[in-house]
């Protein structure tokens, strides 16, 4: 039991010292992760035999719920509104279309078996917002597209879970239950946004109504009415995993007290969950199996992205306002990840025959996927002629605002324009809105004091605090008067 101890946190470190080293050629953490696992699994350094999927199901169940949440929490109205109708779209009947168009050819063209092309066709349907992210924050792509991405592959994921759940039930039971099926899979995507949305008001309330003075209990109410939501939903017979996805939109989009620190500790529960269970899945994979399941993975990739995908894209955009080229891009940006993978774990726990092949296959395609499209997104990008301009890195200093007290002020972060050095408005010049102040400013790795006499140059990020209805002001006022 020692091991544990010694084996486990070895594996944890080595993954984030690979991932750091790796970030420099956009290599996703799930993709290390993965990786680690396999690593340290059975067929290489034999460190740790494990090949149990229930198990691997359950846990990978546990940080779903977790990961969709912060999914939705992510999501802001206004981004959402500029791009509802194609990320929307393609969240929903872009995840049908894509697995609709993967069973026919797998199914009629190439003969598969019926239930393996209708699983892995639901399982692989989704793209995976963590390796989008991990991605795209590289480059400096038009906002409506990248907006588009982001929504998309966070939000098609509650689908791809629904659609997987009723394709291996319908597996189990039999294929003489249609119209009951039909009407579950209804019940399913349409009570869940109801019940989110009614959990997420309630958990707002009580936010606000309890504020207990140990930040501590935040967490763990935070954690409590995630699951409660997940099981409530679940009880009732609803899409527990869609719900939790609204929860979050809901509650992300509306002020509570302490929602700063809510929000940075779901984010960091969130990528603890995925990077653990994606070292979990890692383990479960047999990479000497890969001799019989290669030629059938390597299928599988091309359908999905040069047949699926573009299907589902200028099938599921029309007329939308994104371009030839936009599209163009969205088809090679679908890239597969974590959601599939743990999708990939079901047909096992509902003791499907032939589960570890299914699961090898779309363990191998979204390898293929993050390899493949994931370091050729820039290169993509530039032949389309898409780059805008250079892309700005995260500021290396950054304040939040912990909120004990409902409040609507709140801390964002300017960039002002690119002619790094250039000379800008002195702060006292500005006209701010009112009870606006200006809290740091990050210039490169030097951080300088905001004093009226303070010049702003050019490059500098800028940490505001102010009332959130007066976040376009701000940024009008910082902008304009560097412009100036």
């Amino acid at each position: 039991m020692d091991l544990v101890y010694v084996i486990t946190p070895a594996i944890l470190i080595f993954v984030v010292l690979a991932a750091v080293w790796l970030d420099r050629w956009s290599v996703p953490v799930i993709l290390v992760a993965l990786g680690g696992g396999m690593f340290f699994g059975s067929d290489i350094l034999q460190w740790v035999h494990f090949d149990n999927a229930t198990l691997a199901n359950q846990v990978a169940n546990f940080a779903l719920v977790f990961i969709l949440f912060q999914g939705g929490f992510g999501i802001k109205r206004s981004d959402f509104q500029a791009v509802a109708l194609p990320a929307g779209g393609l969240a929903v009947w872009g995840v049908l279309l894509t697995a609709g168009a993967t069973f026919l050819v797998l199914w009629k063209l190439l003969a598969w078996p019926f239930s393996h092309a209708c699983l892995i066709a639901a399982i692989i349907s989704s793209t995976d917002a963590a390796a989008t992210l991990s991605i795209l924050h590289r480059f400096a792509l038009p906002k409506k597209l990248s907006t588009a991405l982001v929504l998309e592959s966070a939000a098609n994921d509650p689908m791809a879970v629904l659609l997987t759940t009723v394709v291996v039930n319908a597996l189990v039971v039999g294929h003489g239950q249609g119209v009951f099926l039909l009407l579950k899979f209804a019940w399913k995507f349409a009570a869940a946004p109801v019940f989110g949305w009614l959990m997420a008001r309630a958990a707002l309330w009580l936010f606000n109504v309890l504020r207990p003075q140990d930040r501590g209990h935040y967490y763990v109410l935070f954690l409590g009415v995630v699951l409660l939501t997940y099981g409530v939903t679940e009880t009732l017979r609803a899409s527990g995993m869609l719900a939790v996805f609204i929860a979050g939109y809901v509650m992300g989009n509306d002020a509570f007290v302490h929602k700063r620190g809510v929000a940075t500790f779901s984010s960091a529960f969130a990528s603890i969950a995925n990077i653990c269970t994606f070292v979990l899945l890692g383990l479960l994979v047999f990479p000497r199996q890969w001799g019989d399941i290669w030629l059938k993975g390597l299928i599988l990739f091309l359908v999905i992205t040069f047949i699926s995908r573009p299907i589902a894209v200028f099938l599921g955009t029309p007329k939308m306002g994104l371009g030839f080229k936009n599209r163009l891009f969205m088809t090679w940006a679908g890239l597969r990840g974590s959601v599939p993978i743990i999708l990939a774990t079901y047909p096992a726990a509902a003791g499907l025959p032939e589960s570890q092949e299914i699961f090898n296959l779309v363990f191998f395609a979204v390898l293929l996927s993050v390899l493949v499209q994931g370091s050729t997104l820039g290169v993509c990008a530039r032949a389309l002629g898409l780059l805008t301009a250079r892309t700005r890195q995260e500021p290396l200093y950054s304040l939040e605002l912990i909120t004990m007290a409902p409040s609507d002020m709140d801390l964002l972060v300017v960039d002002l324009p690119e002619s790094i050095g250039t000379d800008g408005p002195r702060i006292q010049d500005l006209r701010l809105p009112p009870d606006t102040v200006i809290t740091l400013i990050s210039r490169g790795e030097e951080v300088i004091s905001p004093l009226g006499a303070t010049q702003l140059k050019g490059g500098d990020q800028i940490t505001v605090l102010a009332h959130a209805k007066n976040s376009a002001g701000v940024r009008a006022a910082l902008l304009g008067g560097a412009r100036g």
